[in-house]
């Protein structure tokens, strides 16, 4: 009976856009809650942990908690030496804008965006201050916060195929995280009403070239590319290849034809790749990639 209120639920309920398959993550909506900072932080107004009816075949980017002591949205204002929400009227929780990732952007391209926010670096000292509490596996993999006071974080799980912490040790690193920002937010150093979502890095994330392609060598990536970076006016391609090496001394790497479904119906629907697409190779310099990502579509 239980679980068929949580499918019904689950059917019914559908939230923000996921990288991969129908590009959507659905969630629970938990039930008014005595203690909302009890538990894994989670509270009505957010969604709780995402459900998924196939856990062991989704990518990164699916597993992410939120927790926040505000039932409404605010403004921050910093009043002699210390930080206050200005309470404002709102009907829901501060997406994060949907754009093409680049590096360094705080989300899925990975990397810190505080902008002119002043409590944002003491927000990242505690996030690392928490990280110490798991294994050295667990890396920050973005950290981003807002004027209205949201913090996102990212974590990277270096062991894991993909880059995707458990759904434990995320909820784990949220309930925690989330006590030391109410602790230090009391003191008034940073503001005492924060929202925060962690969650893993995007599915189809972007890469850092060349320090990401060593880890990911195995996996399809979809590569955007030039083959005269010289030349202002040269034409971007896009291919899905698979790394057969990295020439760190040349700052160059050779790519072959991945065996995705993309190559495989260039030949009609259905068939295998040939043996010149196996045969296939190009040699690029590191300044030639404009943009790689892990690719899922197998």
């Amino acid at each position: 009976m239980m679980r068929n209120s949580f499918l019904q639920l689950f059917r019914s309920r559908r939230r923000r856009s996921c990288c991969w398959l129908t590009k959507r993550t659905y969630y629970l909506t938990t039930p008014h809650l005595q203690n909302p900072s009890s538990s894994l932080g989670f509270f009505t107004q957010f969604p709780a942990k995402p459900i998924t009816p196939f856990p062991s075949l989704i990518p990164p980017r699916l597993y992410s908690t939120r927790v926040s002591n505000e039932s409404e949205d605010s403004e921050l204002e910093e009043e002699n030496g210390k930080y206050s929400l200005q309470d404002e009227c709102s009907d829901g929780w501060e997406e994060e804008e949907e754009r093409e990732p680049e590096i360094g952007d705080g989300g899925d391209g990975g990397g810190i965006v505080f902008g002119d926010i002043l409590w944002g670096q003491q927000a990242l000292s505690i996030a690392n201050e928490v990280l110490l509490q798991f294994n050295d596996d667990l890396k920050i993999f973005s950290f981003k916060n807002t004027p209205r006071g949201y913090i996102y974080v990212r974590l990277d799980k270096l062991s894991e195929k993909f880059g995707c912490p458990t759904m434990e040790e995320i909820e784990q690193y949220s309930s925690l995280y989330n006590k030391r920002l109410e602790e230090v937010g009391e003191s008034g150093e940073i503001p005492g009403n924060l929202a925060l979502e962690v969650s893993s890095p995007g599915a189809e994330r972007l890469l850092k070239v060349p320090d990401d392609l060593e880890r990911f060598k195995e996996m399809p990536m979809r590569v955007r590319y030039v083959e005269d970076n010289l030349k202002p006016s040269a034409l971007q391609k896009d291919g899905v290849f698979l790394l057969e090496s990295v020439e760190i001394e040349s700052d160059q790497c050779v790519w072959k034809l991945a065996d995705a479904k993309e190559n495989r119906d260039v030949l009609g629907k259905g068939r295998p790749m040939s043996r010149k697409q196996k045969d296939w190779r190009i040699t690029l310099p590191f300044g030639s990639l404009k943009r790689v990502m892990l690719y899922l579509d197998y």
